[in-house]
């Protein structure tokens, strides 16, 4: 008999379900609480389609090379789609320095090392229009999931059959063999399993950074600036931002303000000031010139981020059955590290491969809660720890008497003047660490490995003078003058 499945949400959780499942033969319905997109193309989708359910619809978005390489060998029509539609695919020879790029040769693995980057109507469009397609996949547009179906079995043991709600006006129920939570960040479904006394687990805290998003067009006949030397991304402590090339003469650039700077959180909402901090910054000056490009959006801003995991086994290995969560309503990451779509796209294959091991309907819940920690944790952990770092910086950026540790400055002077000076020198350093940014690879093992450490050593030794010529260009000002041209008192912005 064929399996039920009905998918709470069609965002890019429930979507990457759908990839995931629907080869395997199954029946899913996704029940999505937005109406559907608008008819049209990939402007249209950007200007028009309302997505109350997806705060982050219109922030910065791209997909590791972990999640394109799940769409290229799964499914090659979707990313030929994609490119169609205009979204942009960025190599690993992009990606590399242009010392290095001299005697670039090719090595196994590197066609695999590509972001694929755009607008999030654009990639969410395309990856919708592309399941809709799929013959045993129906997606329900304006359904309103109230509540999870909760059935109690013999022996005490809990069910989902399913979920009640609302479509067009009118009392809905969509039973199913097995249900799976995609509805990201607001899904209660946790909490109505709790409440039923299934084992339900959370841990969570705050990122420690509020987001900050606005879009740009080219002007006809205007190409990307050569980008130098100069870095579209960087971290000066009190803003850290980030250049997204998109889709069909588009870019976005974002900027991540730590929580406690509350002056520079309440001046970045105003688009005059974003542009100004972006023009502060010579690895987005250029990009911003009125002369280059035009704002084709206002400032969207992003807050309330957490870094969440949640678990439905206990510790006792009891389960609800039936019942799978994917995306942001199982683990929620910092939206800076770009991991969200890649991991509720791995949540999903792996889910495909614990249905296809075992029908036992509580031995797939105790697999795939083992097999998806054992897969994410380590990078939630690291992004964890980054986080965590990153909010101390802040903080003590602000305290004047602050004197960093022995023991911190030599780690700091070992990432600043060793490791960030070999990854830029060093081909293999610089594949290493990128399979580790895009989850190739376990986060941290490529600089534990003695022969890396050994030659991030070499270059540390060399000391700043004889290195000199391999440090980038300054990031950008510091913290006193960007707020003297924003206008702000720095001695009174600090929460």
């Amino acid at each position: 008999m064929v399996e039920c499945v009905v998918v709470i949400g069609a965002g890019m959780a429930g979507l990457c379900t759908a990839l995931s499942l629907a080869p395997t033969g199954r029946e899913l319905h996704l029940l999505e609480r937005d109406e559907a997109p608008p008819e049209g193309d990939a402007d249209a989708a950007f200007e028009h389609w309302n997505r109350r359910g997806v705060g982050q619809l219109r922030h910065s978005h791209a997909f590791l090379a972990r999640l394109r390489t799940i769409i290229k060998y799964h499914h090659p029509a979707l990313l030929e789609r994609l490119r169609e539609a205009g979204c942009r695919e960025i190599n690993f020879v992009d990606m590399l320095p242009d010392a290095l790029k001299v005697d670039y040769q090719p090595a196994p693995g590197d066609a695999d090392m590509a972001v694929l980057t755009s607008r999030r109507t654009t990639l969410e469009l395309v990856m919708r229009r592309y399941v809709e397609g799929l013959a045993n996949v129906t997606i329900h547009s304006g359904a309103f999931v109230r509540e999870a179906i909760i059935e109690t079995l013999d022996g005490g043991q809990l069910r989902v059959a399913g979920v009640r709600g609302e479509q067009a006006g009118e009392s809905r129920e969509w039973r199913g063999d097995l249900t799976v939570d995609a509805a990201g960040r607001t899904s209660d479904i946790h909490e109505q399993i709790k409440a039923a006394g299934g084992a339900v687990t959370e841990e969570a805290e705050d990122c420690g950074i509020l987001y900050y998003t606005r879009h740009y067009r080219f002007l006809p006949g205007v190409g990307e600036p050569a980008r130098g030397r100069t870095s579209g991304t960087g971290d000066l402590t009190f803003v850290k931002y980030g250049l997204f090339p998109g889709d069909n003469g588009c870019f976005s650039i974002t900027l991540a303000v730590p929580d406690i700077e509350m002056g520079l959180r309440a001046a970045v909402v105003d688009p005059k000031a974003f542009d100004t901090i972006c023009r502060l910054l010579p690895g987005l000056a250029l990009w911003t010139d009125p002369a280059t490009a035009e704002p084709i959006s206002k400032v969207f801003g992003m807050g309330d981020l957490k870094s969440r995991w949640r678990s439905f086994v206990s510790a006792d290995q009891r389960a609800t059955v039936g019942f799978f969560a994917v995306g942001d309503s199982l683990v929620r990451t910092n939206p800076l590290y770009g991991r969200g779509c890649s991991f509720a796209a791995i949540e999903a294959d792996i889910l495909r491969q614990v249905l296809e091991t075992t029908t036992d309907p509580a031995a797939r819940a105790r697999v795939y809660d083992s097999r998806v920690k054992a897969e994410l944790t380590p990078y939630y952990t690291n992004m964890r720890a980054q986080d965590r770092a990153a909010a101390r910086r802040a903080r003590n950026a602000l305290d004047p008497a602050f004197k960093a540790p022995l023991r911190s400055q030599i780690l700091t002077s070992f990432l600043n003047d060793g490791v960030r000076i070999a990854v830029r020198s060093d081909l293999d350093l610089l594949r290493s660490a990128l399979r580790d940014f895009h989850m190739m690879d376990p986060p941290g093992a490529w600089i534990r490995k003695p022969g890396n450490l050994a030659r991030i050593m070499r270059w540390w030794s060399r000391g700043k003078a004889r290195n000199a010529d391999l440090y980038p260009p300054p990031l950008g000002p510091d913290r006193a003058e960007m707020m003297q041209r924003l206008g702000l008192d720095p001695a009174a912005i600090a929460a």
